[in-house]
Order: C-alpha cells, then sequence, then structure tokens
C-alpha cells in the first residue's frame, strides 16, 4: 500500500471528501515526524511504537569500485510493532 492507496482507504472509513482524508493523514504523518524530533519517541499503543537510532561508523565497500570508503555515524528511526498489530499478522 503507498499513501494514495492509504488515502483512499482513510476517504472510505471516514466517508468523507479525498481532500479531507489527505490532510487527516498528512497530519498524522505530520504529527509523527514533529514527535519523533521533539521527544525521540512516538508511541501508538496497539499499533507500535517509532525510536531514533544511532548507527555507528563503519566501514563499507563502493560496489563499482571494490574501493573500502567510511561511512560516517548518523541516526535513523526504527519501528517496532505493537502487540496487537503483530497478532494481525
Amino acid at each position: 500500500m503507498n499513501k494514495v492507496e492509504l488515502i483512499v482507504a482513510v476517504q472510505k472509513k471516514l466517508d468523507s471528501t479525498k481532500a479531507d482524508a489527505e490532510r487527516a493523514v498528512n497530519a498524522v504523518i505530520d504529527g509523527i515526524k514533529a514527535g519523533v524530533k521533539k521527544t525521540k519517541t512516538v508511541q501508538l499503543i496497539g499499533f507500535g511504537t517509532f525510536k531514533v537510532a544511532s548507527r555507528k561508523a563503519r566501514i563499507g565497500v563502493n560496489p563499482k569500485t571494490g574501493e573500502k570508503i567510511r561511512i560516517k555515524a548518523s541516526k535513523t528511526v526504527k519501528f517496532g510493532a505493537g502487540k496487537q498489530f503483530k497478532e494481525l499478522l
């Protein structure tokens, strides 16, 4: 499912216009981004948790040349599915 398909699903669930559904989806995504940036964690009970995780610096290999390259330390976001969400799978 991509974002457009999610918007259509929300539209059907809310019985609203596509524009309203798109605003709702965008608001949720923006809220998650702001929450992760501010508090480093967003927990949605029954769905899952978004957390900031750190990646250590490491040595990688350029696939074209085989040359070793240094990859800087960085931050990323990880998602852990909640218990109820896992049970659906």
